[in-house]
């Protein structure tokens, strides 16, 4: 069950990386990466149920803390235009 799980968001992921490509938007496509991000962390928490390894649960948050740095970055750039001071 959970590797059919992984697959269907792994296929969500890729829907999502249509609208990275095709977005009419920056916002739409920033977003779009963030979802892609936050699916993939699901992907590796799942993992880490499916093999029974906690390494896993480390690896995605990890990726959380640095996706949530990223989209703070990316709001600030947008804001400014720059990413200085």
């Amino acid at each position: 069950m959970i590797p059919a799980i992984m697959l269907l968001l792994v296929l969500a992921a890729l829907v999502c990386f249509l609208r990275v490509v095709l977005g009419p938007t920056v916002p739409d496509r920033i977003a779009a990466i963030d979802l892609i991000g936050l699916l993939l962390a699901l992907v590796f928490v799942l993992l880490g149920l499916h093999y029974q390894n906690p390494f896993f649960y480390d690896v995605a948050l990890v990726y959380a803390v640095l996706l949530f740095a990223d989209a703070l970055i990316l709001a600030k750039f947008l804001e400014r235009g720059e990413l200085h001071g």
